[in-house]
């Protein structure tokens, strides 16, 4: 099968535009974390359909069914469940790359999630522990377990993925954590360019998505935090320049930018992608 005809396919399977560019990653081994569901999932369909090895991480099982439908494209695809709220878990993700194809070229750290959404002073101390967890460790531990393979390698880029909602409502722990995702891309960016490494992010506002077949966490119960989360949607909406949430192909479509080539003049930078909202 030609490469023409491998990117027609997967365009088609994943409902992707025809307006991406084929072969951008011909020859480039990326690994994007959280690839199961939503924006990680919509980006490794554009780096398969671009040319580029994959090695996709989650810790839902259903990664594996990803992997196996973009393999079915004629993509090489490898899947890694792991827990990458753990420095265990990212050493295990780096290590089975470096089984597989030998290097990291690319690293887009996808994970995290608002988890819950209530005023800071509902929050018990757990909770905000566990958003934490959630939505910043996984990419301060992939950073450091990827980073001296890079160094090694003598380059690669490093490709995080903040939010606005560093400035937004009900989300304060889960604010905190992305605001260190973005603090970490600008101070490891410093650290990565004597040894050839960039190191960007996207802070991405609202975005539609279809509904997750696995949860964050738990719906919102009763009318009272049901009304706290609609307070969310409203102020992102109300927020936005554009009055409407992005799609997953509006998402992906810049981390992929980013991760390329393309952007080589750019790195300790956070771009927001939010319909106007710069968070």
């Amino acid at each position: 099968m030609s490469g023409a005809d491998t990117t027609s396919n997967l365009t088609k399977a994943a409902g992707l535009p025809e307006s991406f560019h084929a072969g951008r990653f011909a020859g480039k081994v990326v690994m994007v974390t959280g690839a199961a569901q939503g924006i990680g999932w919509s980006v490794a369909r554009r780096i398969a359909a671009e040319g580029g090895d994959l090695v996709l991480v989650d810790r839902a099982p259903l990664l594996h069914e990803v992997a196996e439908g973009l393999r079915a494209h004629s993509a090489h695809a490898l899947s890694v469940t792991a827990d990458l709220e753990t420095y265990e878990g990212a050493l295990a993700a780096v290590a089975a790359a470096k089984d597989e194809f030998g290097r990291i070229d690319v690293l887009i750290n996808n994970v995290g999630g608002t988890i819950w959404a209530k005023p800071y002073e509902h929050y018990t101390p757990q909770e905000i522990q566990k958003e934490i967890q959630r939505s910043l460790f996984p990419t301060l531990w992939m950073c450091r377990a990827a980073f001296e393979m890079m160094i090694t390698a003598g380059g690669g880029t490093i490709v995080n993925v903040s939010s606005v909602a560093t400035r937004g409502m009900n989300r304060v722990p889960y604010a905190a954590a992305k605001g260190g995702v973005k603090a970490i891309t600008s101070a490891l960016a410093m650290e990565g360019a004597p040894h050839g490494i960039r190191v960007v992010a996207t802070a991405p506002g609202g975005t539609e998505a279809p509904e997750r077949q696995v949860k964050r966490g738990p719906a919102p119960q009763g009318e009272q935090e049901q009304a706290w989360y609609q307070a969310i949607v409203d102020q992102t909406v109300d927020s936005t320049l554009l009055k409407r949430y992005g799609t997953l192909d509006e998402q992906s479509a810049p981390i992929v930018f980013l991760a390329s080539d393309e952007a080589s003049y750019i790195t300790g930078a956070t771009l927001a992608v939010a319909g106007g909202d710069l968070g």
